[in-house]
């Protein structure tokens, strides 16, 4: 009889042990599954900005720049713009406190190109994103993406965060240096965190 309750003792001891290693061998699997799904996970980050009437103008809207797959989309959505085409670009700095919006300086122009229509040969700024058409009531919209900027990535080359939109009065020519001859700065937002 204690042979049979030491047999029984042993068997459930091997049995317990095998039990909680497969346990222990499932658990690790689980584990690397999650921690594949994380690294698999896609970083999505947007910015919000609210633009601001410039120049005494009526001119207001809504930005979204999103950054997913290494593309940043912006979106955008204006009112209170004369009906025709207009100008927008991004410019050097996050300040939108003049009246007329020039302490947002030029064009953001990182490398130093001449200024011209995005994906030229010729040369463009970072900043020159183009032109866009408002309708009869002044509304307008325009949804531009590039891989050439970054949203919060700190690279000074591709980083829009610290930098403004400018919706401009007139259409840019993409000829005249160093901004196009658009005209009046209507409409200002900051793209910041």
């Amino acid at each position: 009889m204690k042979k049979l309750a030491i047999m029984f003792m042993a068997c459930s001891l091997i049995i317990g042990v095998s039990c909680k290693q497969n346990k222990e061998s499932k658990k690790e699997e689980i584990t690397d599954k999650k921690e594949v799904t994380v690294d698999k996970k896609e970083e999505i980050k947007k910015v919000k900005v609210s633009m601001d009437s410039k120049s005494n103008s009526n001119v207001s809207g809504n930005i979204v720049f999103e950054a997913k797959d290494g593309t940043v989309t912006m979106t955008a959505v204006f009112d209170g713009l004369e009906p025709g085409p207009h100008a927008i670009h991004l410019h050097e700095k996050a300040d939108c406190s003049a009246p007329d919006a020039k302490s947002a300086n030029g064009h953001w122009n990182p490398t130093h190109s001449k200024h011209g229509e995005w994906g030229s040969k010729e040369g463009y700024h970072k900043g020159d994103i183009g032109n866009f058409t408002a309708d009869e009531n002044g509304n307008g919209t325009i949804t531009f993406s590039t891989d050439e900027w970054c949203i919060d990535c700190g690279d000074d080359l591709k980083d829009v965060v610290g930098r403004s939109v400018i919706v401009h009065q007139g259409t840019d020519d993409f000829t005249s240096q160093p901004s196009g001859d658009a005209g009046k700065r209507v409409s200002c937002g900051a793209i910041a965190l």
